[in-house]
């Protein structure tokens, strides 16, 4: 079933629930889903795309809400999105982040979405790069990616956002936390959230420690650090203006940003395309059963992945054959 054209024609107007609609639909990996991206793409790459990210606790929903008070008061339109961990039962959202920014709730410039991880790893739902693509199609001039909060594994924000901050708060380790490869690489900012508690100076100096082992070039952006209050608002408009600052220093680089961006989704939507051919090529429960030999010593891994993909290539084959009318 082909997507219902008055739906994309809807999201490029900037209707709420056509918005929603959509996507649910790439969501749930419908197919009308990708139909609908394929109709909005080209109205798309006008939004700045702004990753949020750090462990659980730190406090990035209430920064987030007061960030986008910020965004607001400088007259641009929002479009956050929320992504939480997935409930056991249902496989939705958990936390419902919408709950602690619902004073955004009444704002037409404002759209809040949760999205849940459905067990995907990397801090982000599957979807959640299409989901930012609909926002950016809905003209919102920013999206907000809220991550998860699972620590060092947070990395594939940077894969979506524009610009990654990073979001620490002391006295619960993350001052350890930041100096380790991985998370710390990801960071365009560094925010210190929660910066009236103790040793909040302490987690700065961590942060700015690791840093200067760094080399930066004289025209390098140079990650700075910020201390935040997201309870009181404290340091939030210094947030802001350091995000629209890393904006225009980046400038000059963001084509060649989005265009590894893009080709990082395209490889995973040609994974995940891949494995769907797979599992039509294989017998039920036949990709089991070679796990299982593989398990046993039966075989060696790579000596499987080329029986599969052999046989996945000859069922492609013989389905093209068949013409369209056997399929």
């Amino acid at each position: 079933m082909a997507a219902d054209l008055s739906l994309a024609g809807r999201v490029l107007a900037g209707d709420a629930r056509a918005v929603a609609r959509a996507i649910s639909l790439v969501e749930d990996e419908h197919p009308d889903g990708a139909a609908l991206i394929g109709q909005v793409h080209a109205s798309t790459g006008k939004a700045y795309v702004v990753g949020i990210t750090g462990a659980p606790g730190a406090g990035k929903s209430t920064l987030v809400d007061r960030l986008t008070a910020e965004i607001r008061r400088a007259g641009l339109t929002v479009g956050i999105i929320a992504v939480d961990p997935s409930s056991p039962f249902t496989g939705g959202a958990i936390l419902g982040d919408r709950i602690r920014m619902s004073v955004h709730a009444q704002d037409e410039g404002v759209f809040i979405r949760s999205m849940a991880t459905r067990g995907h790893l990397g801090g982000l739902a599957r979807a959640t790069g299409d989901a930012a693509l609909i926002l950016d199609a809905a003209g919102k001039d920013i999206v907000i990616i809220e991550t998860v909060g699972v620590g060092q594994d947070e990395v594939d924000v940077v894969k979506t956002a524009d610009v990654s901050v990073l979001v620490l708060v002391p006295g619960t380790g993350d001052d350890v936390q930041a100096i380790k490869a991985g998370i710390m690489e990801i960071a365009d900012i560094f925010a210190v959230n929660k910066a009236d508690r103790e040793g909040a100076d302490r987690t700065v100096q961590a942060v700015a420690a690791n840093l200067s082992l760094q080399a930066f070039g004289p025209d390098e952006w140079r990650p700075p650090i910020l201390k935040t209050e997201a309870t009181t608002g404290a340091g939030v408009p210094e947030l802001w203006d350091t995000i629209s600052r890393f904006r225009q220093h980046s400038a000059t680089h963001a084509t060649t940003r989005r265009r590894a961006r893009q080709e990082v989704r395209l490889r995973d939507l040609l994974g995940a395309a891949f494995m769907r051919r797979v599992e039509r090529a294989l017998p039920p429960d036949e990709f089991a059963r070679i796990v299982d030999r593989i398990a046993a010593r039966e075989i060696d891994p790579y000596s499987a992945a080329d029986q599969i993909m052999n046989r996945t290539l000859a069922a492609a084959a013989a389905e093209s054959s068949s013409g369209p009318d056997n399929r």
